[in-house]
């Protein structure tokens, strides 16, 4: 699993890929559909893809630039749930710092009983 999470994020540091990806979110395309926008060669467009094939994240039906890439979707899925599993791990850390801090602000706020609606004796 980490290997292709490494696969994954590495095919993606690259704007062009990101593009291609963010694109094909529309639906497949030909190479040549994909590499039209660009200021550069079919032959460049496809090395970019065979990076997002190897990774995963995108196939292709057939052989040839008339075939039709495919956004392999579920994948994305992967990258997700990986970011997602340390962004909740953050959000806790965050709210525990938050609690630290309101209880330096208003000490009385921290006091237990106050919490409960109990009153010292």
């Amino acid at each position: 699993m980490v290997d292709q999470l490494s696969r994954l994020f590495s095919a993606l540091t690259d704007p062009t890929r990101r593009d291609l990806v963010a694109r094909l979110t529309a639906g497949d395309a030909t190479v040549g559909e994909l590499a039209a926008p660009y200021d550069m060669s079919i032959q460049a467009v496809s090395k970019h893809l065979k990076v997002l094939e190897q990774a995963g994240l995108v196939s292709r039906t057939g052989p040839g630039h008339r075939s039709p890439v495919h956004l392999e979707a579920q994948v994305l899925d992967l990258m997700t749930g990986w970011i997602e599993r340390y962004r909740r791990q953050a959000e806790q850390r965050y709210r525990r710092l938050d609690a630290v801090l309101a209880a330096m602000k208003d000490p009385a706020a921290a006091d237990p009983s106050h919490i409960a609606g109990e009153k010292s004796a």
